[in-house]
């Protein structure tokens, strides 16, 4: 799709992944104008996945990265950086395609992110039923 990504991006993710600066929980991306992959959000340490999934609108693309911490099937308790994909069904076409096709350039800046997760609705995002299934396979 031609979409880049900030520069900025990839700083700020090192500093996510090691816990550096800022304490964050998640960092929200949107691609502006067509052409570029910005920070479009930040939830701080304290928020929950709940305050995550509200900074989510409906209608409106993003991509997140988030800390997810939870526990193992086995009861230890851990934390996986995982990238999330919001493509909502009510969202236009046009963004949904350039989202699609623009994910594998904010991959590569996200590297070492091994849990990609796509979402198109608000059923998608639910935590126990939906993301955490897929999280624990990689605990």
């Amino acid at each position: 799709t031609g979409v880049k990504v900030d520069d900025e991006i990839a700083a700020t993710f090192q500093d996510f992944k090691l816990g550096q600066g800022e304490k964050l929980r998640y960092i929200l991306y949107k691609i502006e104008g067509k052409e570029i992959i910005v920070t479009a959000g930040k939830g701080a340490r304290s928020k929950t996945y709940e305050d995550f999934c509200d900074d989510l609108n409906d209608g409106e693309c993003r991509y997140a990265l988030i800390d997810l911490e939870f526990t193992t099937n086995d009861g230890r308790p851990t934390s996986k950086l995982v990238l999330l994909t919001w493509v909502p069904d009510d969202a236009k076409i046009k963004d949904k395609m350039i989202y699609a096709g623009s994910k594998e350039a904010l991959k590569s800046a996200l590297n070492g992110v091994g849990i990609h997760i796509n979402c198109t609705d608000r059923q998608e995002l639910d935590f126990e039923t939906s993301v955490l299934p897929q999280v624990r396979k990689f605990a």
